[in-house]
């Protein structure tokens, strides 16, 4: 399977630019779930920005 970088950049909102796996969403979300997050385009733009990326902090982004 082809990756499709250039087109996830359109939409993925993570604002920390030193990240290697930005665009590459296979990546992203591998590395965060092995260690208990979601990727920064699970939160609105706002929560994103604290790089809290806990499941926590997507329950209470979503008031879940």
């Amino acid at each position: 399977m082809e990756c499709k970088k250039e087109r996830n950049l359109g939409f993925c909102n993570c604002t920390y630019d030193p990240c290697s796996r930005k665009g590459v969403c296979c990546d992203c979300l591998q590395y965060h779930l092995k260690s208990k997050q979601l990727p920064g385009c699970c939160f609105p733009s706002n929560v994103e920005k604290t790089y809290d990326r806990s499941f926590a902090a997507f329950a209470k982004a979503w008031n879940l």
